[in-house]
């Protein structure tokens, strides 16, 4: 069986405060798009349980990978037998897309249906919760506005239909912990959930905020200067995703910005 995990957008993101746990409680919209990344299962052919890799290179062993932390968290408890999973890696990494989260989500619907588990997508979401705050989005992958730590989904009527996005992911990697260097949280002067939900994209750009953008863009302002360059081309929104270090713009019509973006990953498409 052969699926296709894709990847996600945040439209806005606010630190809301600091939890006392270390953690921070955060309000923002996952929204799906059609970046995938290529996962197919298979029957062992060894008798034992075996990743294969190939696309972007993933810097760290099988056992690491949240394919494999999928695998071994239902194998555990309904003695799946081995298979071979074959992994090809599109969506890069570090840039909050959500990949490594989507894989591990589609991994364990997969397993649901070729072993006939018959979880239903509520057990699904318990089960990738444990594997990351934002796994179990991917199990509905429907838009959601999301809260807590990144773990509290409530539905939200959002559809981008119609509109097209481009997405840079430049040569620069963002750590979560130097995103939040520098964070003050406070709740946003507008409503994110009703101002997503209720008002035009075009009014957005003043409202939807990525609270990570101060303090990224001060470290890196290529990420900045990119960001800067979508509107410059038209997009009637723009924003940094999650921590970074991609951004993405969102146009009224087709565009193709390779040329410009020639040292970067480059992705458009239809919303």
């Amino acid at each position: 069986m052969i699926t296709f995990p894709n990847a996600k957008i945040n439209l806005g993101l606010n630190i809301v405060e600091r939890r006392t746990d270390g953690y921070h409680n955060i309000e923002t919209v996952f929204y799906p798009i059609l970046l995938c990344d290529v996962l197919e299962v298979v029957e062992s052919k060894n008798n034992q349980y075996t990743l294969y890799s190939s696309g972007i290179a993933v810097d760290a062993p099988a056992e690491n990978n949240l394919i494999t932390k999928a695998y071994k968290l239902l194998q555990a408890e309904f003695n799946l037998p081995p298979v071979d999973v074959y992994f090809q890696k599109i969506i890069p990494f570090g840039a909050g897309l959500g990949g490594g989260s989507a894989d591990s989500a589609f991994m364990l619907k997969m397993l649901n249906e070729i072993f006939e588990l018959k979880l239903s997508d509520s057990a699904l979401e318990n089960y990738a919760s444990r594997l990351g705050a934002d796994c179990s989005f991917f199990i509905q992958n429907k838009p959601v506005f999301a809260s807590g730590i990144g773990n509290i989904f409530k539905n939200i009527n959002i559809s981008l239909n119609g509109y097209y996005i481009v997405l840079i992911k430049p040569d620069i990697y963002v750590s979560t912990a130097d995103a939040y260097v520098g964070v003050k949280p406070q709740k946003s002067e507008y409503s994110l959930f009703e101002t997503i939900e209720k008002n035009p994209i075009s009014e957005w750009k003043n409202r939807v905020v990525n609270d990570f953008e101060k303090t990224v863009f001060l470290k890196f302002p290529t990420i900045e200067k990119i960001k800067d360059n979508l509107y410059a081309k038209g997009a009637i929104y723009a924003s940094m995703s999650g921590s970074g270090s991609s951004v993405y713009g969102i146009f009224e019509k087709e565009k193709d910005l390779k040329e410009m973006f020639a040292d970067c990953f480059v992705w458009n498409g239809k919303l």
